[in-house]
Parts: structure tokens; sequence; C-alpha cells
């Protein structure tokens, strides 16, 4: 789904990428929550009115995908094929993904632009070739140091396990070509220390910190044992090794040796949104990468924590992956996209369960926001005919409402838009909600409407107004997270014949108070939140 900005010329792009997916099976709760952060991170600076450029995609070489694709009967390309048009494009078209390209690690402007990239650091004398025997774990597609490797149990007794997969490590003894990453630890060091922003959320950084501070190997950047992969340009016995192909997704795909325009206003990331277990990869061998080549560096990599279901993190391997039309099938899609960012802090693992988004929908949700927008436009129809009334009566009451809608903006977007805290933003926002509600508790317009006298109806003018005038901000401020709702409630308070467009509203206005004209045509829609039925069975 390509997205449409307000675009200034020549600004650089708000660039947020998302790691490039395995393609060796369809995708989980785990995936969808790094997609969905980042979708309302960049719906949010869009909103703003920024430039943006937000990526996704798949990562489809290496010996995963080739024995993935072995077992079900077809080659490497077909699987992929199969797994990118069936299942990875659809679900982020169904969660209202604004992705503004999609990469494909076997698309030709993709593998060109490596065997160029590769070629250069050769060329330059940052790569050799040499020989290389450690414990390699498949799934993660990394050797692994021995140190870190766990003690089988049961049916895996007396081997050694990936501390991730929870499955035994294979010895691999190739001779392959090797990136003089040992160099670049001082630099690296040097650079964590200049940019404390640079790896997040602070528990990440440190756990970097620590390991480049142990020393660095260099990395074998190739493989020998298998072929599908990019091949070495001056070995074509040797494929590139799959985490240098994909981590250089984030180059090619913005134009790197292609189109210069493109790249320039666009590269480096703003924000790499990673999985912690990627971690090192983000923030040690592609800024080494970088650093060897001479590019400007990722401003920010920040690691989300693991979902955690019955104390396993979310996974195939660890047969907890949940499909994420499982829940929108009775939650909905915005209440999906809401749950995960409202729920756990990103950056901390969070553990899922049905019954707690159950309790959040129907406390936050239906009972709080959804009830609010139909209570207010209930009363609008009953006292005014549908037309929202002047507010000419305001007192501190309604000063007090002003005062919180600046502050949840201010709130909000300093912890969305800079500080990835989408559960610090959204809390404001909902805050805000609920100081709405208590102001109508308050208020009692309903007691209100029996003084038929000037000032009466001049006192329920204001009331009305102030509680629809607060939620044409909160249309604003969760469209980003919720569009499909906020779009209904913009269409419902009659917003667009006098402000135009939501996705036109930008968000250092939303404060302002009074944007939503008198004699707007106010509706009762469709109930946003609905009332959930039983939970399905499996």
């Amino acid at each position: 789904m390509a997205a449409t900005g307000s675009e200034k010329q020549g600004e650089k792009a708000f660039y947020v990428s998302t790691p490039i997916y395995y393609v060796n099976d369809a995708p989980h709760l785990g995936h969808a929550y790094t997609t969905v952060a980042g979708d309302v991170l960049t719906r949010w600076h869009r909103q703003r009115g920024e430039k943006v450029w937000y990526l996704t995609g798949t990562d489809e070489h290496g010996q995963k995908i080739m024995r993935t694709a072995e077992a079900n009967g077809v080659s490497p390309q077909e699987w992929a094929d199969k797994l990118v048009t069936e299942a990875w494009q659809p679900l982020w078209e169904h969660l209202e993904i604004a992705n503004d390209d999609f990469i494909r690690t076997t698309q030709k402007r993709h593998t060109d632009r490596v065997q160029e990239f590769v070629q250069d650091l050769y060329d330059k004398d940052e790569i050799y070739k040499g020989g290389y025997e450690g414990p390699y774990c498949v799934g993660c597609e990394e050797y692994k140091l021995p140190g870190e490797l766990l003690d089988g149990e049961g049916e895996y007794a007396g081997q050694k396990l990936c501390p991730i997969h929870k499955k035994p490590v294979e010895i691999l003894a190739e001779e392959n070509y090797f990136f003089k990453l040992s160099e670049y630890g001082d630099k690296l060091l040097a650079h964590y220390e200049a940019n404390p922003g640079f790896i997040q959320p602070e528990s990440a950084r440190n756990e970097v910190v620590n390991f480049v501070r142990q020393g660095l190997q260099d990395l074998s950047i190739s493989r020998s044992t298998f072929d599908w992969g990019i091949p070495i340009p001056w070995d074509d016995k040797h494929v590139i090794y799959v985490w240098v192909d994909a981590l250089l997704n984030y180059a090619t795909a913005v134009g790197y040796n292609e189109n210069p325009e493109k790249f320039e206003s666009t590269f480096p990331a703003d924000v790499h949104l990673v999985g912690k277990d990627i971690l090192r990869f983000h923030a040690v061998i592609w800024p080494a990468m970088l650093m060897a080549q001479g590019l400007p560096l990722p401003r920010k990599v920040a690691a989300n924590g693991w979902l955690m279901v019955g104390g396993e993190k979310m996974s195939k391997s660890n047969l907890t992956g949940i499909k994420p039309q499982d829940l929108t099938s009775h939650f909905g899609v915005d209440a999906y996209r809401w749950y995960f960012l409202r729920a756990i802090a990103f950056g901390q693992d969070g553990s899922f369960s049905w019954e707690d988004f159950s309790a959040r929908y129907t406390s936050e949700l239906a009972n709080d926001y959804g009830n609010l927008a139909s209570r207010v436009a209930a009363m609008v129809g009953k006292y005014f005919g549908g037309t929202l009334p002047e507010a000419t009566a305001s007192g501190e009451a309604e000063q007090a409402i002003q005062e919180g809608l600046a502050k949840a903006v201010e709130t909000a977007d300093r912890k969305i838009g800079e500080e990835l805290d989408f559960q610090g933003g959204i809390l404001a926002v909902f805050d805000f909600v609920k100081q709405v509600n208590g102001y109508i508790t308050e208020q009692e317009p309903w007691k209100v409407a029996k003084d038929t006298s000037e000032e009466g109806k001049a006192r329920l003018a204001t009331i009305l107004y102030t509680a629809a005038e607060s939620l044409r901000a909160v249309a604003v401020l969760l469209n980003p997270v919720m569009p499909d709702t906020s779009a209904k409630l913009w269409e419902s308070l009659g917003a667009e014949a006098g402000l135009g467009a939501l996705a036109d509203q930008r968000i250092q206005e939303t404060g302002d108070w009074g944007r939503l004209p008198a004699g707007s045509t106010i509706t009762k829609g469709a109930i946003l939140f609905p009332r959930l039925e039983e939970k399905p069975t499996a």
C-alpha cells in the first residue's frame, strides 16, 4: 500500500525500516508487531507534514530458505514468490501498513548493487580469503560463540543448542572470504560514545557496548557449501553471506549506486526497527560496513522486545506463532494495531493474552473512547438537531479541557514522534479521553438541557461544543494508530467540510482550540468499537 505524504522538495525523508523478514514461513504476531510500530511511527511523521519513507520487505536467500523450499518440493525462488504474494504482502495490506516500498532480496535492483558494494570493499582491501570452523545456527544464519550455546536436554542431550532457537547447532568448516570487522571495534565504540541515542533502549545499548569491548572477530562474508545466494563477483564458487546481503537492503532500496538523487534525499535511515535477537547485526556489522564504505550511519537502531506466549518467544520454531488474522477477525484491525503498542512498552518483552486484549478493548476502546463519541453525537442530535452549536459560555471547566488537550498533544508528539514510546503516547491521548468523559459526567448536559433560559441553552451548547472539539483532536492524534476508526469519527463530526481531509491535519496544530467550526453537521455513525462476540473456540 503506497503512502502519499506531504513532501517538501530538497528535504531529507524521515526514513524508517523494519527488518526484512525471512520467507521460510508465514508471518506471525511478532513480525506484525514491529511492522505496525513502524507504520504508526511513519504515519505520525506524515501527520506532522514531513516527507517520509517507510521500507519493509523479505529476506529470501540463505540456507534456511533453501532447506525449507526443498522440504516443500519446490525451488527457493518458487517458495519465496509463493510466500510473498500469498502471505506477507496480503497481511501488510490487511493491517493497513502504509509502506512506501517492499524490497525483496532476489530482485535485480538489490542483487546487482550488493555485488557492487562487496566488490568495492574487496578492492579497498577490506576483504580477504581465509578458513573458519565453528558452531553455526541455520535458523539465525550465524556462527555462534561457544560461550553462547546451551547444553541440550532430553532428545538433544549431549548436544549444544542455539540460545534463541533451542535447536542443535551444526559445526561448519569452510574456506570463506572475511570482512575485517575486527578493525572497527574502537571506531564503533567511539560512535556509541558520541551518539548515546544510537542504540535504544539503554539495556540494548549496554549489551552491544559490552560485546564490542570484548573484541570483534573478522566476519565471514561468504558461503561455499550451498549456492542459494548472490554470487561473490570475483569468485562464483562462493555466495555472499545472507546477513551482508540482507543488511544492504537499507541502501539498495533507496537508490544506492543507481539513483543518486533518491539516495541523497533518503539515506541513511533515521530509525532501523529490529528485534533484539538481530540487534548485533544492525548495531555492529551494519555500521562497520558503512564505515568501511565511507557512508553515513543510521541515526538510530531501536530494538523491540519479544512477544511471549507461555514464557516462550513467539516464533514458528517454538510452535507459538499466532496468525494476526486470528485476532483481527475478532477484535478488528484498528483494535489490533492499538493493543500491542498500548499494552507493551516498546523495547521490553511483553506477554500476549486473549483475556487482557478483551479487557482493554472493552474498558478503553468501547467504554471510554467509543462511548464518548456515541454520546456526544447523540446529544448534539437530540438537543441541536445534529448541528454543532457555538460555545459562548466557556469557563474554568472548559479551560481545563483546553489545557488537557495541549498537554496530550505535546506528550504524545514527543513520546511517539521522538522517543518511540508508543505506549506512553497512546496513554497520553487516552488520559485526555478520560478527562473529557469526566467533564461530561460533571457538567451533566442532560440536566442542563432542562434549563430553557438563554443562559441554559448557551451552557448546553458550550458543553457539547467542547466535547465535539475534543473528539476532533482525538481523531487526529489517533489517526496514525487507528486510521479506520479516526476516519469514521472525522466523518461523524462533519469535520472534512470545515477543515479538509483528515490526512492533511497537522499534529502541531491539533492543540489549537476551536478548529472544528460551529455549524458542522454531526451524525451518529456506526459504533466505533462493537461489543465483542464470544471468544471463538478452536
